[in-house]
């Protein structure tokens, strides 16, 4: 059987209905607890776990987060739906990376007029 939401293999008897849809494990916590980019616990935690392993920067992220990061950075700003387009990555999917950049701190989101923009955490 086939996770309906990353394509992945689930093993027999490891599958959750979530709203007809077939899920694995990871896609079914994600569905029913999405990430929250604005999460002032996650954040402290995210700095403190990165400052005892001595991280700064891009250290410590995946390489999509690292090329999200860096093309953002490029780009000044940037819609989720444009990252969404040049990363190839479902709504959900980048949700998920931009919640993990913004509680390092390494990127925000702006308002601007009645679109909202990813943007560099230390932009002003």
């Amino acid at each position: 059987m086939k996770c309906s939401r990353c394509g992945d293999m689930i093993p027999e008897g490891e599958s959750y209905d979530f709203y007809g849809q077939t899920l694995c494990e990871d896609c079914y916590i994600g569905a029913i607890e999405p990430p929250r980019s604005c999460d002032v616990a996650a954040v402290h935690s995210a700095k403190k776990s990165r400052a005892i392993a001595g991280q700064t920067g891009t250290e410590g992220l995946t390489e999509l987060q690292k090329d999200i990061y860096n093309y953002v950075r490029q780009q000044g700003k940037v819609t989720k739906p444009e990252l969404a387009k040049k990363f190839k990555l479902a709504e959900w999917e980048l949700d998920k990376q931009f919640a993990v950049l913004r509680h390092c701190e390494l990127l925000k989101g702006r308002k601007e007029g009645d679109k909202i923009y990813l943007v560099p955490f230390d932009a002003e």
